[in-house]
């Protein structure tokens, strides 16, 4: 097992994922983060190559096996994170007055497929639902499928149909070896948003403490119909139309000790949410399918350890390998295609200093 090219952080190897992977050792990487060339789109001119197979199911059979031999490789506590897009069905064996332009305008991948009839239980046009088949497919493998994360794209392909929305977002699902595995929350933490210092100003005011104290740096903000003029600490009592807060004596309702608790210190942060608003990132060389680097950071952080190992199997140009290396993470590529491991040397070698993550 040669690499196609190796230097401190990034190894990366030239050949098919499947048999490459079963040359590698147990449990010997700390997370897998890819994106499997997609159903049916592109053809990449390569024998062996996914996304050609003639049904959907062909196609998630495939994955299923080749990510059989990622759990293997990955530690009991590994993760993988898959970033999968849908197709919707098609036939370009159909007469009428349209076939001459849907031939014309045919993918290579279309053409090497001869033009096969819809698979089977699809009609023309029905979305295939491609990345939920995968997700649920590994799951019935082994698989923990613990989250399906929205990658929601603010500048989408344009696209000029009239009987459907633009499609906008893809699929990131986590999945793990093992129903504990490691998973840094405190690493991709968000800024907290303006709602909770809202609350946090309320629950101040509720309490008769001072509610332009600072916290953590930020002053809350009072809500308008807090009357903070009067009452008691002259912070008031009552909110500006008379009624009493509330946990005032007399009002009837009382404070909740759990909540009052949770917001006794400010958070900075929240957890991240599952909704990942990312611009897509163009690529200037010729590669037709580049996810973002901001799109893999997250990941990396969340599922490998400073020093950790972090696979791709479809290194493409390599993305995940340019961020492993910048996020001092250790790094496996493998690239059918031999154009496309030239690119991703070149990408990757152009990296010398891992950043400072602050």
């Amino acid at each position: 097992m040669k690499p196609y090219y190796q230097d401190t952080h990034s190894t990366l190897y030239c050949g098919d994922a499947l048999k490459l992977l079963k040359e590698m050792p147990d449990k010997s990487v700390n997370m897998c983060v890819t994106s499997p060339p997609y159903y049916g789109l592109r053809e990449y001119g390569m024998d062996g190559q996914i996304g050609l197979e003639s049904t959907p199911e062909e196609y998630v059979e495939k994955l299923v096996s080749v990510f059989q031999e990622v759990r293997r490789v990955l530690r009991n506590d590994g993760t993988l994170w898959l970033n999968l897009g849908d197709s919707y069905a098609h036939s370009l064996r159909q007469s009428g007055p349209d076939h001459a332009g849907k031939l014309a305008n045919a993918s290579k991948g279309q053409i090497k497929q001869g033009f096969k009839p819809l698979p089977m239980g699809f009609k023309e046009k029905d979305l295939v639902g491609i990345p939920w088949r995968v997700a649920f497919a590994l799951q019935a493998d082994g698989w923990w499928l613990r989250q399906d994360i929205i990658w929601s794209k603010p500048n989408p392909m344009p696209e000029s149909v009239t009987d459907r929305c633009t499609k906008s977002h893809e699929y990131i699902f986590l999945l793990s070896k093992s129903a504990h595995y490691y998973y840094d929350a405190e690493a991709i933490k968000e800024s907290a948003s303006w709602n909770t210092h809202e609350r946090q100003a309320r629950a101040k005011i509720e309490n008769k403490t001072n509610p332009t104290d600072k916290i953590n740096g930020i002053r809350p903000h009072v809500p308008s119909n807090w009357d903070t003029s009067k009452g008691d600490g002259g912070h008031g009592n009552f909110h500006k139309d008379g009624r009493r807060k509330l946990g005032d004596p007399g009002s009837g309702i009382k404070n909740n000790a759990s909540f009052d608790a949770a917001m006794a210190v400010m958070p900075d942060t929240r957890n991240k949410r599952s909704v990942w608003e990312i611009t897509t990132q163009p690529y200037k060389k010729a590669h037709f399918a580049t996810y973002p680097e901001a799109l893999v950071q997250p990941c990396i952080l969340a599922g490998c350890p400073a020093g950790g190992n972090v696979l791709d199997i479809f290194a493409g140009s390599g993305t995940t390998l340019s961020v492993a290396k910048q996020l001092n993470r250790k790094s496996i590529g493998i690239e059918l295609n031999p154009a496309y491991c030239k690119l991703c040397v070149e990408r990757v070698s152009e990296i010398s200093i891992p950043m400072e993550l602050v």
